[in-house]
């Protein structure tokens, strides 16, 4: 078992899965993964466990009774890793807008850079997304503006997706308190590890649209991430403490 697990969610990428899989599976260094499957109607589960024999040690799968939301997925995902030994967990989406091979680079931010929770930053070094209309990049880039000027949280990119969190964060962090369940569960994690005096590191990359399957993201979508942060303002007045090590 390799030290590094991959999250990903999945609803309806059955043109995605394997593809996805078989990448992160090339690369230099051993990550195992971890499909958290939504009950899809397409038939990507179905393909997904074709696969696990072939990936008998390194490819998980855990299904749901329907589409819950990206941020139960993940709190799904993060307490199925601590109950192991893994010490490195990433998420990824099945769609190839965030390159797989960047997973080394995350990785060695919080290896050997002493980075607690790592982003694969669109913003950090200007603006890297490709094939986006210009209307969704302004959208995306102004709500991360928006993010910090309310949080004060000095991250450029605060509804990225693509994270690498060190077991010590997700330990740290009371998973059963996380209140937002949909995109805007992305903005609650990086604030709360901010919060908390986590090291946060930002990685550049460059985000690449979709090309295969249907996008998920919405202006409602947008708009609950813009609600949400109001809410995560007003609990900042309760201060949040790391945990007393015994």
């Amino acid at each position: 078992m390799s030290d590094c697990l991959v999250i990903i969610p999945t609803y309806n990428e059955k043109e995605n899965v394997e593809r996805i899989i078989r990448k992160v599976f090339s690369l230099d260094r051993d990550f195992d993964v971890l499909i958290i499957e939504d009950n899809s109607p397409d038939g990507t589960a179905t393909i997904v466990k074709s696969m696990i024999p072939e990936f008998p040690s390194r490819l998980f799968m855990e299904q749901r009774t329907g589409k819950l939301g990206l941020g139960t997925a993940y709190i799904h995902g993060f307490k199925w890793a601590l109950k192991r030994d893994y010490q490195y967990i990433f998420e990824m989406d099945a769609d190839f807008s965030h390159n797989p091979d960047d997973l080394l680079r995350l990785y060695d931010a919080a290896k050997n850079q002493g980075g607690d929770l790592i982003i694969g930053s669109r913003y950090i070094m200007g603006v890297n997304v490709v094939n986006w209309p210009m209307g969704r990049v302004l959208m995306s880039y102004v709500a991360s503006i928006y993010v910090r000027f309310i949080t004060r949280m000095k991250v450029m990119d605060t509804t990225a997706g693509f994270i690498c969190y060190t077991r010590n964060v997700l330990e740290t962090i009371d998973l059963n308190k996380v209140r937002l369940t949909g995109y805007a569960f992305q903005i609650e994690m990086k604030y709360t590890a901010w919060k908390l005096g986590f090291n946060i590191i930002e990685v550049p990359i460059i985000f690449t649209d979709r090309t295969m399957g249907e996008s998920k993201m919405s202006k409602g979508i947008f708009k609950e991430a813009v609600l949400g942060v109001i809410s995560l303002r007003g609990r900042s007045f309760v201060k949040i403490q790391k945990p007393v090590s015994n």
